[in-house]
């Protein structure tokens, strides 16, 4: 199958139409390398000889862009053409055209031959020209080589290397910008998943508390259980709407006003475990504090505070809403550089009302551990369900 013929790029066919017309215009005017009357081999062909190179060079002039290997050879048996008739200077001036178009727009291999190959075309001129002529004025012939193929294979290798650096600094801008995307869409996810831990783990504790005493409060039929159980839901209400001006809080803008609310702490967990006992009475649950932390430490990392009280706030949500009735344990304990948190709660099953479970706070918890480099377990253990969580105590092993 015959390939098929490039099509010309219209600014080509602008050259080669505006290069032929101007050959042309010299030719009629008489206008020649060498005149009419010269000697030797010139003086035996007629005068309309010049114009079949110069019109196979601007018919190449079509093709510059579009076939530059082909341009580049047909170009260069015209000009040695020409120099066997009175010669043109627009064949001249449209080869070196084509030369240049041949580096520009040619492959990488022709773009790096063509100057090297052009030069040492012109130094070999040069020399065997001085070595035949013996005269300082052969020195012109080397020039006059040099301006027709070395001076523009020289530039376009200069302009496309100018390209190329261009081409490859838009590149790497593109790909720094998609990286820049990237990176963005990973913040933001990050920052949404952070914010749903952060939701999930202050308001699941007090949610299911409500849930548990209003149920037992409509299925109970006494005055003195309602009155307790809507003590307990007024009181996590309360701490609840606590809890969510504090996230709000923390969306809000710098420099809006809002004083910055203090980030919970293994120091509360007090607190939360008082809470929890008031929480729990109902289901029959009792809470203890094992605390084996040694005295006089040094204090944990602040992001290590956060999660260790977020994994005991999530695991007593869970006793909460499933465990049965009996003790639930937290243990707390550092030793080799590591922050243990044990959380077990009494396993089987509960009479009364249950609030129900999405599995998300064992994911939440899960989370948290792994984003500072920490393990987490979380299962049946015999007759308790253990919720096991290892984080880093020191500041070098917290990951940012």
């Amino acid at each position: 199958m015959t390939p098929a013929i490039p099509r010309p790029h219209r600014d080509d066919v602008l050259i080669a139409v505006i290069s032929t017309l101007f050959g042309l215009l010299l030719w009629s005017l008489g206008v020649h390398s060498t005149g009419p009357g010269g000697t030797g081999y010139r003086h035996h062909l007629p005068v309309w000889a010049a114009l079949v190179p110069m019109l196979a060079v601007g018919g190449m002039e079509l093709l510059r862009r579009t076939a530059p290997r082909l341009t580049l050879a047909v170009g260069t048996l015209a000009v040695i053409a020409d120099q066997f008739t009175v010669g043109s200077i627009a064949t001249v001036v449209m080869f070196t055209d084509l030369m240049y178009a041949a580096v520009v727009y040619g492959t990488p291999s022709m773009a790096r031959r063509l100057p090297v190959s052009t030069g040492l075309i012109t130094l070999v001129v040069t020399i065997g020209t001085l070595a035949w002529l013996r005269s300082p004025q052969a020195l012109m012939v080397g020039v006059l080589t040099g301006i027709v193929s070395f001076a523009p294979a020289l530039t376009g290798a200069t302009l496309r290397n100018h390209r190329e650096a261009a081409e490859a600094a838009r590149l790497r801008a593109e790909q720094t910008a998609l990286l820049a995307e990237a990176d963005r869409a990973q913040a933001v996810a990050a920052e949404r998943a952070r914010m749903a831990r952060e939701l999930h783990d202050m308001v699941a504790n007090h949610l299911s508390a409500i849930a548990i005493h209003s149920t037992a409060a409509l299925s109970i039929d006494s005055p003195s259980t309602s009155r307790e159980a809507l003590g307990v839901i007024r009181e996590n209400s309360v701490q609840g709407l606590a809890e969510m001006r504090r996230l709000i809080g923390l969306l809000r803008e710098a420099g809006a006003g809002q004083e910055a609310a203090p980030v919970p702490s293994l120091d509360g967990l007090e607190a939360l475990l008082g809470q929890a006992r008031t929480n729990g009475a109902a289901s029959g649950l009792d809470i203890v504090l094992d605390d084996a932390r040694p005295a006089g430490r040094p204090p944990l990392p602040a992001p290590v505070e956060l999660a260790g009280y977020r994994i005991v706030q999530e695991s007593l949500t869970n006793a909460l809403k499933h465990a049965a009735p009996g003790t639930v344990t937290v243990r707390l304990a550092r030793r080799d550089g590591r922050l243990t948190v044990v959380v077990d709660s009494p396993y089987g099953d509960r009479p009364g009302p249950r609030a129900p479970g999405s599995g998300a706070g064992l994911i939440g918890m899960h989370e948290r551990a792994e984003l500072l480099g920490g393990t987490f377990t979380a299962g049946p253990q015999g007759p308790v369900w253990q919720v096991r969580a290892e984080l880093p105590a020191e500041d070098k092993a917290v990951r940012e």
